[in-house]
């Protein structure tokens, strides 16, 4: 699964279907899950990672010879798939799940996505994938990729370099208190946050094209893997509404509610 000695960066985008970022999320009556009969759309951080795609082969040209970009969803992702394909992608593939099913959890999709790169007669150089999904918040895919690869890996990329002739890239990642500047050999898997880049929204030419470029459709037999959930939810439920709050005239006033409440102070 190592990629050739050709020094032509081949890009591996993952994106996935989500409920879009704008609607407002209802718990299902069940409490297993919630109300997917909404609008959808790209994960946002997908949308950056097939961005920054589209800005490295317009920074280094003829040295990215290829962007493919792969979902795992029902028929529907096949939108997805087009969306990325109006961005710039150049191909996609399609790994079709059952739409009543339950979703792929972060451990199966890793492994649909590295016999995915298995099957890539080229290669793959880098895969550039956002670093979570608005509708698990996992994070955990693109950890779990790199380590089945044996590849390494930035997570919560703000900004990358890559250099195709040093086979070498070059990231800036966000962490708790500043930045960390990292230097990968190649192959490696890049997760995405908000400050990459803002995504581009695709012209209708762009939108007409992507209709004629081609997606392959797999399965998960196909990729011999198994995408039978193994963790199991046990109940899904909203955050309790919150309480308005009051004002009070005076401090005494204030440490009176505070008293109420049972706030006590701490001695020093």
């Amino acid at each position: 699964m190592r990629p050739s000695a050709v020094r032509l960066l081949n890009i591996l985008v993952p994106v996935k279907r989500t409920v879009d970022y704008a609607v407002k999320i209802r718990v299902n009556p069940d409490q297993k899950g919630v109300d997917l009969n909404v609008k959808h759309s790209m994960n946002p951080f997908d949308e950056i990672a097939v961005e920054e795609a589209v800005r490295l082969r317009e920074k280094l040209k003829d040295e990215v010879k290829s962007i493919k970009v792969v979902t795992i969803g029902p028929a529907k992702a096949a939108e997805t798939l087009r969306t990325a394909l109006a961005m710039g992608a150049d191909a996609g593939i399609h790994v079709e799940v059952q739409d009543a099913g339950p979703a792929p959890e972060p451990l199966g999709v890793a492994k649909a996505l590295r016999a995915v790169i298995a099957r890539e007669k080229d290669g793959v150089d880098l895969v550039i994938m956002g670093k979570q999904a608005i509708d698990d918040d996992a994070g955990q895919t693109g950890q779990m990729l790199a380590g089945l690869l044996d590849w390494a890996q930035a997570t919560f990329a703000s900004k990358l370099v890559v250099d195709p002739k040093k086979k070498e890239a070059e990231v800036t990642r966000e962490i708790d208190g500043g930045l960390e500047e990292l230097r990968c050999r190649l192959p490696l898997v890049v997760t995405t946050d908000l400050r990459l880049n803002g995504p581009r929204y695709a012209s209708l030419p762009n939108i007409m094209k992507a209709k004629k470029k081609p997606i392959e459709k797999l399965t998960p037999a196909d990729l011999q893997v198994d995408l039978t959930p193994i963790l199991e939810t046990v109940k899904v439920a909203e955050p309790p509404k919150r309480v308005g709050g009051g004002k009070v005239e005076n401090v005494d006033q204030l440490i009176a509610k505070l008293k109420e409440a049972g706030i006590t102070p701490v001695k020093s």
